[in-house]
């Protein structure tokens, strides 16, 4: 075999092998963006049985509650705020707000013996601290989800592959600032 011959061969294997890796690096990346889509689904998915909680729980307090007009319409607007956001940001400032207004409506209920008696009173609120359990879960495989791709995204060398096939970072979901306070417990 000549020396040209051999360098050819060479040549065309490792122009293969580099090939091999662009595709292999390509693949991998969108396989972990479709992985962080599929993660703030999930978290769609979570909020949306949320959502469709509320209206119920508002309900029942209003029943029992019938003058605490101002929290239900606080809890009825941080809800649509909240099904009307979009992005990680935008979503957890929502949720913030949506959560707040549903500790008030709590508060409201504490007040009514008859309400925390009530059987469907209870099953909301079980079924909504369930639905929060979820909610968290979720975020944090979509947090996970986003860490391994930006990983790929930003490191070196898929991020040189990363650059050409147009993948840019994704954005984490924030913990709303109420719940990075540190807990404040008195007797």
């Amino acid at each position: 075999m000549s020396t040209s011959v051999v360098v050819l061969v060479v040549t065309l294997l490792l122009a293969v092998a580099v090939l091999g890796w662009i595709v292999a690096t390509f693949n991998g990346l969108v396989r972990r963006r479709n992985a962080v889509a599929n993660a703030w689904s999930q978290i769609d998915v979570q909020l949306g049985r949320r959502y469709d909680l509320v209206p119920n729980l508002v309900e029942t307090v209003r029943g029992y509650a019938t003058h605490e007009h101002r929290t239900f319409e606080a809890v009825t607007a941080a809800r649509a705020a909240a099904v009307a956001a979009r992005g990680p940001a935008e979503q957890a400032k929502a949720e913030d707000a949506l959560s707040a207004t549903l500790r008030s409506l709590f508060a409201v209920s504490e007040a009514y013996p008859q309400l925390q008696a009530s059987r469907n009173f209870a099953d909301l609120q079980a079924e909504l601290s369930d639905t929060e359990n979820r909610i968290a879960y979720a975020r944090q495989y979509y947090n996970d989800a986003v860490l391994t791709y930006n990983n790929g995204v930003q490191t070196v060398p898929t991020n040189l592959v990363a650059g050409v096939g147009g993948f840019t970072p994704r954005e984490s979901f924030e913990a709303p600032a109420d719940e990075r306070r540190p807990v404040q417990v008195r007797f």
